[in-house]
């Protein structure tokens, strides 16, 4: 069997646990073996999980389980439901969990996947120096753990079925420590997840101007985002800080207004699938990365822009 850990925020799963869970049933598919879907939540949909594969959905029915509790209850049913792969959202629980659980069962892990191969072992690929590159693993054994990059992996509601529901009465273990501090950012897609980002930076010049990318975020359906200087300067929140040492995301689209690109910044951009650059330097080396380029001022074109995309909205309604 193969497995996925489901997410569930505020009642609905996550893009992320349902981009898992298509992967592993693709993996499933091939090797012929039964594909299940693991929550703690029951608002994990039986339907949605279907759609996307899974032929059983276990619950586990003790409310919000700690971080220790979590992986000693998906380790417990990896014994009980022999396992062979456990899958998770390479989230902040997917990347808190996946070291201690495969650590804990002996296992191998690959994290951060954007792609596999149906070979002879089954080959993963992940990107390496920094998005530079990719590169193949594979696990010695036929079994292991899996966290898949968010936005790497289409989600296949292709399956025409609803899971069957079972309750887990695991006996969990008590808390190896508590959380001292759990703050939910709610309210936007997380930009993790968020297929279009519109990104500022130092160009803007002062946080006041920064209503033009929230207006052309919106006009998007977009997350916003920023670079390092701007979250440093305290313009906005350290969880819109995108970059190496910020975070790094994998959009559809990524707009960067008035951002240099310095190699920093790029490192944790550059797997966008689309850049789209506005600057008023010629020779901002974002240039060199982006798909397309808009050389001038952003206070003159960003404007014009949210314009145009509204007045398209208003006549294609």
């Amino acid at each position: 069997m193969i497995a996925t850990y489901i997410e569930v925020i505020d009642g609905k799963i996550k893009k992320s646990s349902l981009e898992a869970l298509s992967l592993a049933k693709d993996i499933a598919a091939v090797k012929g073996i039964k594909c299940l879907a693991l929550s703690t939540s029951k608002s994990a949909s039986a339907e949605v999980v279907g759609s996307c594969g899974a032929d059983e959905l276990i619950v586990q029915d003790s409310g919000e389980l700690d971080q220790s509790q979590l992986i000693d209850w998906l380790c417990k049913l990896y014994s009980a439901y022999q396992i062979s792969y456990i899958v998770l959202a390479n989230s902040s629980i997917g990347k808190a969990i996946g070291g201690q659980i495969a650590a804990k069962l002996q296992l191998g892990i690959i994290s951060g996947v954007n792609g596999w191969a149906a070979a002879s072992p089954m080959q993963f690929r992940r990107s390496v120096f920094s998005g530079k590159a990719n590169a193949w693993y594979s696990f010695m054994e036929d079994k292991g753990v899996i966290s898949v990059m968010p936005n790497s992996i289409p989600v296949k509601k292709t399956y025409s079925k609803v899971a069957e529901i079972s309750e887990s009465n695991v006996n969990l273990s008590g808390p190896v420590f508590n959380s001292v501090n759990k703050e939910l950012v709610k309210g936007k897609t997380p930009l993790t997840e968020a297929e279009v980002v519109v990104s500022g930076g130092r160009g803007l010049k002062d946080p006041s101007n920064w209503g033009m990318i929230e207006e052309l975020a919106d006009l998007l359906n977009a997350a916003t985002a920023c670079s390092r200087p701007v979250a440093d300067s305290g313009w906005r929140p350290h969880h819109e800080h995108v970059g190496q040492t910020g975070i790094a995301i994998r959009p559809n689209l990524y707009i960067a207004i008035g951002i240099s690109g310095a190699i920093q910044h790029l490192a944790g951009v550059n797997n966008s699938r689309k850049i789209i650059v506005i600057n008023k330097d010629p020779e901002a080396p974002f240039f060199k990365a982006a798909d397309y380029g808009v050389v001038g001022d952003l206070f003159e074109v960003v404007p014009k822009l949210n314009e145009a995309i509204s007045k398209f909205k208003e006549e294609h309604h």
